[in-house]
């Protein structure tokens, strides 16, 4: 997930052979101002693009020089540094989406931040790995986001039910709420992007893996997910729904829980009677982890030509680190309802905004969707999203469909990883 306005999570882009191809025709840097740096980002939306400009001009008053921001439309700007790349003009700093750094990487397109100075010490796990390919840091986060169970918590109130925990009280909290038009609770279960991110808690906090998709693990979380739909929970129509759909659901009273990000919080807040709250995703039994995939965007340094200007990649480098302080961190993720990725700087959030304190639990044990299979991420969530759509459209049974998923990943790849 962006960290941007509300943007919902993008698929892993198909990048890799395209970046590398593109260095490979990579020769000198074209000649740059020596006084300008440039910065690009997807914080076209606004006050996020003013927010990003006044920490930006403060980095570059501390670093000597002055700092241009190039913001692109998300789904633009892999192509943009792509075209960027050839002519020998990428800018200096690319935020890039945690589902895209691991390409870059793997083509050789990004210096790692260690050997520009920046230490990994204070970072917590999650957002070390989040910023990191194959064991090496290439991406700062300035803050990251995940998902959560939210809920009405009038309607919860008024029908004497607690917010739920586990599966089984998820289950039955939900069949309990579900009364005229209103069902339950609200997901999203597209086969792309959207309903691959929802359905990754249940697979991971359950002990499935992306690898083993035919596990049993795997399979009990789909069958699961499913259950839920076949009861009467959850309506039909979640096969059909992106994350903004359910939040509309649920803004309308027709889901009395959804499962959704903090990148909705624009939207919710433009319904002052509508009280909610959020939990994190239940697990399977009491005392297990939620385990949920992080999103955001991570500041990276990329490789800009042969001919590497090694000053001008360290000053890129104190920007980065400038940006990413914890200090920093909070401010961006009070101003964005997203969560700080420095210790510290969480907990602060915690205090301060305690309506998302849930989140900075969720993230603590979230993870990178492309943490185990790096590159090949796309490939798997297109196999989970057919799985999905398969099983709550009654066209596959939930075993049934996980052991074609793994069968479409197998065949991609040459084999399990």
């Amino acid at each position: 997930m962006h960290t941007y306005s509300c943007h919902p999570p993008r698929a892993a882009s198909t990048v890799a052979c395209a970046i590398a191809l593109t260095l490979v025709g990579v020769g000198c840097t074209a000649e740059r101002d020596p006084n300008v740096y440039t910065i690009m980002n997807s914080g076209t939306d606004e006050p996020y693009h003013t927010w990003d400009q006044e920490v930006m001009d403060a980095c570059g008053d501390q670093a000597g020089v002055s700092v241009h921001q190039l913001s692109v439309p998300a789904d633009q700007l892999v192509p943009k540094a792509l075209r960027m790349a050839s002519s020998d003009s990428l800018p200096d700093v690319i935020s890039l989406d945690g589902s895209d750094l691991p390409q870059f990487a793997e083509a050789g397109g990004l210096v790692p931040l260690e050997d520009l100075g920046l230490s990994t010490e204070n970072l917590s796990e999650s957002a070390l790995t989040f910023g990191s390919h194959e064991g090496v840091y290439y991406g700062a986060a300035r803050s990251v986001n995940s998902i959560g169970l939210f809920y009405n918590t009038a309607v919860l109130s008024e029908a004497g039910i607690e917010p739920p925990r586990t599966w089984e009280e998820l289950r039955v909290a939900a069949a309990e709420l579900t009364e005229g038009g209103r069902y339950g609770l609200g997901i999203s279960a597209l086969s792309t992007e959207d309903g691959v991110y929802q359905f990754l808690p249940w697979l991971w906090s359950n002990g499935g893996d992306e690898r083993e998709l035919d596990s049993p693990e795997s399979v009990e979380a789909l069958e699961y997910v499913a259950s839920l739909l076949h009861d009467g929970s959850v309506s039909p129509s979640v096969v059909n729904w992106t994350q903004a759909d359910v939040n509309d659901q649920f803004i309308a009273g027709n889901a009395a829980m959804m499962v959704n990000g903090p990148w909705q919080m624009p939207v919710l807040r433009e319904h002052p009677d509508l009280e909610w709250a959020v939990v994190e995703i239940p697990v399977p039994e009491e005392g297990d982890t939620s385990v949920a995939p992080l999103g955001g965007e991570a500041y990276t340094v990329p490789v800009n030509g042969d001919d590497r200007d090694r000053d001008r990649e360290r000053v890129a480098a104190e920007l980065v680190a400038c940006l990413t302080t914890p200090e920093a961190q909070l401010d961006w993720s009070t101003k964005g309802s997203n969560v700080p990725v420095a210790p510290e700087a969480a907990e602060q959030y915690r205090e301060e905004v305690p309506s998302l304190a849930p989140f900075v639990d969720q993230v603590a044990s979230a993870r990178s969707r492309t943490e185990k299979v790096g590159t090949e991420w796309n490939t798997h969530s297109q196999a989970i999203g057919t799985a999905l759509h398969a099983a709550l459209t009654g066209s596959a049974t939930p075993r049934d469909a996980m052991v074609r998923a793994q069968a479409q990943v197998d065949a991609a790849s040459g084999g399990r990883s």
